[in-house]
Formats: structure tokens, sequence, C-alpha cells
């Protein structure tokens, strides 16, 4: 993505968009005729599908400590569920976005910083394109039958939830509730892949999720809250405006609340030990230092909060992980 408002309002270089960086791996590597593609499934663009992961390997790593009497179990995450939520991330969010370009090529036609995406400057045709995305959702196929048979319907339902996301802008201010709705179905399906069921805890940790996906895609909406106005496109950057950071700290410390009360409420034997609630309260930390620092006039600045909640995500998972080794190196004290 760009690093000044300047370079949005400029033309890109040829073959590129205005809002991504022009030296990234895709120009580097991929031929040309290739681009289009790899704009459409935001390939240029990593931070949407690492935003997208990590609801899947939170719960991915908080199943394992649900240390249900009887049940055998390690404590840390199944390695291959996690690459298996990290091909199918990559290859969902790929989908989404070129679903959602189709949907929207005329809106981003009339926005500065999207203008210049494959299909509304004429680079991709809508075939070409809705070709591209059902290869996409087969690989997201794949990876999905892999889990157990729980699991396959349960990824299968939250296709409604993306069907219907792009169209929320036209008809409500919380178009970002329904992203949260989609971007976090992750956090049941790691606890689903791991006990083909589902119990409070990921159903709490899908809360926390969707609420600081509406907190970090609300600074990012605030890029294009002018040009949304102009086009009639609705958001939480819009509804909120002046109040976003009173906004903020409710949608982030809701979040933290669930979070807490997941790893609380797994209804165990023993659950997520300290280095878990270590990890939360850092992020915690990191959560606030976004809502002191934001400047909503600021739209480099507003990109680059939102880029920085991978960091929150690691920060989360990292504090699972050593919980559960806390686990295997202290079986008594578990």
């Amino acid at each position: 993505m760009s690093n000044s408002r300047d370079s949005l309002a400029g033309a890109p270089p040829e073959g590129r968009v205005s809002d991504a960086p022009s030296d990234n791996w895709v120009y580097r590597i991929l031929p040309a005729r290739l681009w289009p593609h790899a704009q459409l499934a935001r390939w240029d663009r990593p931070i949407g599908w690492q935003l997208l992961l990590w609801p899947c390997w939170w719960s991915a790593a908080l199943a394992p400590q649900a240390m249900f009497p009887g049940a055998a179990t390690t404590s840390l995450p199944n390695l291959w569920h996690l690459v298996l939520f990290l091909v199918g991330a990559v290859a969902m969010r790929g989908a989404g976005c070129t679903y959602n370009d189709l949907v929207d090529e005329r809106i981003d036609a009339k926005v500065t910083r999207t203008r210049s995406r494959p299909l509304p400057s004429g680079r991709i045709g809508r075939k070409s394109a809705w070709l591209f995305l059902v290869v996409q959702a087969l690989v997201g196929l794949l990876v999905l039958v892999q889990f157990n048979v729980f699991a396959i319907v349960l990824g299968m339902a939250s296709l409604g939830v993306v069907v219907v996301y792009p169209f929320l802008k036209r008809v409500t201010d919380w178009p970002q509730l329904g992203l949260g709705f989609a971007f976090s179905w992750g956090a049941l399906m790691g606890w689903a892949a791991h006990w083909g069921s589902l119990a409070l805890a990921p159903v709490l940790l899908y809360a926390g999720s969707v609420l600081w996906t509406i907190g970090y895609d609300t600074i990012y909406a605030h890029q294009d809250k002018d040009d949304d106005a102009l086009v009639g496109v609705r958001s939480t950057a819009r509804l909120f405006g002046r109040r976003t950071k009173p906004a903020l700290v409710v949608l982030y410390g809701a979040a933290l609340v669930c979070f807490a009360l997941a790893y609380h409420s797994t209804g165990t034997v023993t659950g997520p030990h300290w280095p878990a609630y270590l990890g939360l309260a850092i992020g915690a930390a990191h959560m606030l230092w976004q809502i002191v620092v934001l400047d909503i006039d600021d739209p480099d600045q507003c990109l680059s909060l939102f880029k920085s909640n991978n960091l929150f995500g690691w920060i989360l998972f990292f504090g699972l992980v050593f919980s559960g080794l806390w686990s295997l190196m202290f079986p008594i004290a578990a």
C-alpha cells in the first residue's frame, strides 16, 4: 500500500495499483500477465490473510488446553491444522477479495485509492475474474475437507456471511460488523477442528474477534471516508467520526473481556495458564497505544495502525503457545 496520500492521488506505475507497494514480490517474481490476478487476490498485501488467520490460530492454540477429564491432548496446537489454516486463509481471503472487487467494480472506479485495481482499470475481464475466484475457492474447499465432518459443515456455513458482506456498505453504517462475522469465523473453526464440536470458549473467542475486527477496520476505513461520502459508501469510520477513539475504547475493551472470558470458560480441569493472560495484557497495551496515537485525518498513519494488528495477533498466539508449554513443563502445577 502507498506510503503517502499524494501517491494515492497520482497514477501508479504501469500495471501496478495505487494502494499497494510497487516493489513487492508480485512484480519481482510473477510474469506481468499474472499481476492482475495477484492484485485481485491481494497477494501484494498480506495483511488481509494475516488478520483472517489469527482467529483460526488462536482457536487452534486454545482448544488443546481444554483438558476435559479423560481427554487425550498435548496442550499445543496441531501443526498440521496450523498449516491448513494458513493455506486456507490465503486462498479464501483471495477469493473473498476477488468477489468483493466483482461486486464493487463501479464503486471502486469512483474512489481514488481503488480505481487502479484490475477490474475498474480494465486490466482483467469479469469472466477471468470469476474463473480465478472459483480456482481459489476450490483450494479453500480442498483445505476444508481435511478436517472432521463437523468442521466441514461449520466452514461451509460461513459462505452465507461472505456472500452478503460486500453489499452491506450500501445499506448500513455497520459493514465492519459483517466483516467481523466473516473474518472471525476461524475462532470457531480451530476449536471445531480439534474437538469436533463447539463450546462456550470458542463462541466467546469469536465474539471478541468480531469486536477486534470492527475496531481495526474502522481505523482502516478512515483512509477513504472522504471518497466514501461522495459515492455514498457507509462505514463505521463515517458513523463514529470524531468519536472514533471512544468507540475504539469500547470495541477493543469489550474484545479483551471476551478473550479473557474465553480463556477462563473453557469448562476444563485446567485451561490456559498465566502466559496466556500475560499475552492478553501485552495485547491490551498494544490496543491502548493504537487508540492514543490515532489521527483519523492521517491516512498513512491509519494504514500503519491497521497493519499493526498483525503484531497483536502474534502476541495473543504466543501467549497461548507458551501457556501450553507451561502445562507440559509443569504438569503437577496444571
